[in-house]
């Protein structure tokens, strides 16, 4: 993570403030908590931004990373170490909650959802990105079609390749899909769910555009769409 640098990084956290900004104004006195934070990229660029997101990460390595960086940028990160299936967030405490390319490694999801589900006040803005089982590329494994494999088989095959401590330090439990999310999110309670077809601009035109519009419009067209998108990507709102 060392070459990584606050460039490299600031497209994906103008993006996440986007989606998110399209359901929630974000402002300097909304509360933020990023869960799984890597090297800090989020609530350091956050810090910058004048906007307050606190941080959850399971890994002593990345958290020293990422207060050493920010220290170096003027922006030391508040980041605690944790596990989300450990930790105590309480309830009603956040506006928004972050958690990209996170819940893949939560072995016990439904759990984890439901503590971020009660951490967030009312109308409280979840942004939720993960794994996309029926996508032809995944960002576990460079493998073609790596997330149809079942759990065993990607099991023993990131043993194989990584290791037995695989299982405890970066296996993706779980392969999402848009369907199944969504019918979970109800279920928790969140009154709005949000996914990339709603999310996604269209400005500019052009082939994408013309099927995101498309699939806006009808549901039949909207779910065959999303099935092959290389990620799960939805905001809720509470």
């Amino acid at each position: 993570r060392q070459s990584e640098t606050l460039n490299d990084k600031e497209p994906g956290f103008r993006r996440i403030l986007a989606y998110i900004g399209k359901y929630k104004t974000i402002h300097p006195g909304l509360r933020m908590i990023e869960i799984g934070t890597g090297s800090g990229s989020f609530p350091i660029l956050c810090k910058l931004a004048g906007l307050q997101c606190e941080g959850l990460e399971i890994s002593p390595q990345l958290i020293e990373h990422a207060r050493e960086w920010g220290k170096q940028l003027g922006a030391e990160p508040d980041i605690r170490l944790g596990n989300l299936e450990d930790a105590e967030l309480g309830e009603g405490v956040y506006d928004v909650i972050v958690a990209s390319s996170v819940f893949e490694h939560v072995q016990y999801w439904r759990q984890g959802l439901e503590k971020l589900y009660r951490a967030l006040k009312p109308g409280g803005a979840l942004f939720f990105e993960s794994t996309s089982k029926w996508s032809f590329k995944s960002g576990e494994l460079p493998m073609p079609c790596y997330g149809w494999l079942p759990n065993w088989a990607r099991y023993r095959l990131r043993m194989l390749i990584h290791g037995k401590d695989i299982m405890k330090l970066g296996i993706d439990f779980h392969q999402f899909t848009y369907i199944g999310l969504r019918r979970a999110f109800k279920q928790m309670g969140f009154r709005e769910c949000h996914d990339i077809v709603d999310l996604a601009d269209t400005y500019g035109g052009g082939k994408k555009a013309f099927i995101l519009n498309l699939a806006r419009c009808s549901r039949l067209i909207r779910e065959p769409f999303l099935v092959f998108f290389e990620a799960t990507t939805f905001v809720c709102l509470k």
